[in-house]
Formats: structure tokens, sequence, C-alpha cells
């Protein structure tokens, strides 16, 4: 069958992980298509609970071969940590494929990273540090280190003087910094070069092979829409493609091959970083949505910034990814308000906007314009079927629904493995 693409259509921590998680079972191969190590997915499986980083969540569904595509920019240490860590606790992670062609993170790119968000200061993006931005911007100005470079020490070594030559320019005349070699920067990248290369694959050419045997691929997009290069609250996003359109140009299959995708989508809205967030609240509310949800960085440990459903952006998610199908997670964390507001449109300077406005400027100044809907008291974590839920939750989710442009297939009501409600075949 063709793939599955599935991407957050907010600004990420919808809980992604535990829709892949779902649908493992069905999927022979689960691929990340963009992204490194700066954003994390939480699976909850018994009472384990694993956070992954850089790895697919499909690496922990046995039987999937889990794929790190071109489009992802890999720390190679950060990527042993994780395979690491995931072994000592019983972890297969013998099917792991990376591509060749993905670009590596250096050392030099996470300190460029780091001070040039302190040198932005109030300016600054709110970037993980993580050396992400550094590694992309080197791809497009093809300076760049691909996984292919790190068997090739010659070639590494000039790829390395030709990345350092600017870079230590600005390191020591702007930052203040002292210059990094070539040859402490080759040491680095080499010490892994022979762990990786068994996992080492053209993963192009292995996922269009797998849909051409009538595999089940799905592409898991790493952060969300709203942090997509082109897409997102530019410039507070992150330097590669979240949307559904990311998946093909980031792992090298060909339109044609989607058959749905699936959008995740959390039952209200948090942010990580800076950056417009229309819904955003300073009460006592957003304090229990950061509590009570554990609104709190995967990867960085930050607290998230949280606000109440915002179906603005939600339609919006809908129209440029084209999701069929949407995973609304953590409606269990909504329990106990007596009225739950949702935004419905825009209120930008006196004129109301129903659909998401993209200049900058109007996207600041956006005040949300809200509909309260009836909250319910009842504990909801061990509902498995629609009906099961409160009648206002149910409600609640069929507004959403209405609102957001397409249909709700799943709702998560709890952070374990079994805690979710399928309403309709996300794979189709």
């Amino acid at each position: 069958m063709p793939g599955v693409v599935l991407v957050g259509a907010q600004w990420g921590d919808e809980g992604k992980g535990k829709a892949t998680d779902l649908l493992g079972s069905r999927v022979d191969y689960v691929v990340k298509f963009n992204g490194g190590n700066n954003a994390g997915h939480t699976v909850v499986i018994g009472d384990e609970k694993y956070a992954l980083h850089l790895l697919p969540s499909g690496i922990l569904s046995p039987g999937v071969t889990p794929v790190i595509a071109n489009g992802v920019v890999v720390d190679i240490e950060v990527l042993f940590q994780e395979l690491d860590d995931l072994i000592s606790r019983g972890v297969d992670v013998s099917k792991l494929l990376v591509s060749g062609s993905a670009h590596v993170i250096a050392g030099y790119h996470r300190t460029i990273d780091k001070v040039s968000e302190r040198f932005l200061g109030n300016r600054r993006i709110g970037t993980t540090g993580r050396g992400i931005g550094p590694a992309y911007a080197d791809k497009i100005n093809r300076v760049g280190i691909r996984v292919w470079d790190l068997f090739d020490e010659k070639i590494l070594a000039e790829k390395i003087e030709g990345s350092l030559d600017q870079k230590n320019h600005l390191l020591v005349k702007v930052y203040n910094r002292r210059a990094i070699t070539v040859d402490e920067t080759v040491a680095e990248l080499r010490e892994y070069g022979e762990r990786l290369r068994p996992m080492v694959a053209d993963t192009s050419l292995v996922l269009n092979q797998a849909l051409d045997a009538g595999k089940n691929v799905l592409f898991e997009g790493g952060q969300a829409t709203m942090l997509d290069v082109d897409h997102g609250t530019y410039p507070f996003v992150t330097s590669s493609n979240a949307t559904a359109g990311g998946a093909l140009t980031g792992s090298g299959i060909g339109p044609t091959r989607i058959s749905s995708v699936i959008g995740v989508i959390k039952a209200y809205t948090t942010r990580v970083g800076e950056g417009p967030f229309p819904t955003e609240l300073f009460d006592a509310n957003g304090e229990y949505l950061l509590k009570t949800g554990g609104e709190y960085g995967v990867t960085t440990g930050r607290s998230r910034r949280c606000g109440w459903y915002d179906s603005v952006i939600a339609r919006y998610a809908t129209r440029v990814n084209g999701i069929t199908d949407m995973v609304l997670t953590k409606l269990d964390i909504l329990t106990g308000f007596e009225k739950v507001p949702v935004c419905v449109a825009y209120d930008v300077d006196g004129v109301r906007h129903d659909e998401m406005p993209l200049d900058q400027t109007a996207f600041h100044h956006a005040k949300p314009i809200y509909e309260d809907l009836d909250g319910w008291w009842e504990d909801i974590s061990g509902a498995r079927t629609f009906e099961e839920l409160p009648v206002n939750a149910q409600r609640y989710v069929l507004a959403l629904e209405e609102m957001s442009g397409t249909r709700i297939s799943a709702i998560g009501v709890g952070p374990s493995r079994d805690a979710i409600i399928p309403r309709h075949d996300l794979i189709h």
C-alpha cells in the first residue's frame, strides 16, 4: 500500500510518539524525515517510559525497520547514546538504517548555535542549542558534511576545512571564541564512523523498494506545522520542512506514494521557545495545563507555554498538509473545567480573521476570539470507546472536528500505550 505521513499540527509536543506507536504494529517501516535531536517523543509502554530525540519512535515496535532518512541532521554522539540506552533496556535496535545522504552535526555547529543565540539577546529565536540550524545552514550553503563523508578521511578533512574557514573568523573576531581545528573535528567524527557503517544505506532506494513490495511505510515528522521553515511562524521556526511535503524531499519518495496524512493535535495548545502564540494563558488555567499536562520539553526540560485550543491553526495545518485524519491527544487534561474556551478566529486591529494571517506583524497582533464549550468532571482515562466519554467531552471533540476541517480518528485519554479511543481507521 502507499505510505502514510504523520505530522504535528501545532508547534510540536502534540504526542506524535504515541500516534506512531499506535500504528507501529501495522507498519513495516517508520521513517524520520526531518529535524534532528532538537525535539523529543515520549512513549509509555507498561511501566516503562522512553524519551526519544533522534531515533524514530518505531524503533520500539518489534518487527519494524526504523529509518533515519536524508532530510535529518544527525548528531552521531547523541545517536549512539540513545541506542546504547535502548540496548541496556533490552530493545532490539539492529534494524536501524541511516541515510548516507543525511547531514552530520559537528561540534562547531553546536558552538555556533549557542553563541549566536546569546549574541542575539532579545531577538533570539529560542533554539535548543544543539546545532540543528547551523548544520542545515551548511547544507544549504553546500559546505555540509554528509554521513558518506565519514568513511573517507581525506574528503572529510577537506570538507571540514572549507566549512571552518569562515566560521573561525566569526568565532574569533565576532564572538571572541577560540578557533576550532580541522584535526579535532575529524577525530570527533571519525571516532563513530566504523560503528555507524553497518547501519548506512541508500534509504531512498530501500523505501521505494519496500513500497513496491506492498510494505506499509510510516513517515514520521519532527517538530510540527507551525515550526516549518516555509509554512510556520517565521522566523520563530525550525530549520527544516516539518509539514507533509517534507516527507517527500526528506526521504526520497514521490508524492504518488502517499495515501493519507495524519495530523496529531493536542486538545489544547503548547509552544516551546520564542514567537507569537495567540491563545497563550498567563493565569491559573495556564499553570494548571502546564502542571497537569506535564508540559516540559522531552529534549530540553523547558516549560512549555500553554493555551487553549486554536482552531485557526488547526484549519491551517489541515490545509497545508492535506491532513486526512487527526489524532487528538491529552483530552483527559481538560477534565474539571466548567467551561473550555476554543479559539474560533482572530481579531487583528479590529478585523476578524477566520484563516491564518501569514503576515508576521498581523499574526503577532492577533487576539483570539473564543467560543466557550461546556466542560466535564468525569474521569475519562479509562474510556476506550467514544460512547464511554461524557456527553460534553463528546461534544467538545465533535466541535473541534467541525472547526478543524477534517475528521478526528483517534483520541488520547492518558499517557499509557493503550489509553486511546479509535474512531476511524488511520490507515486507508
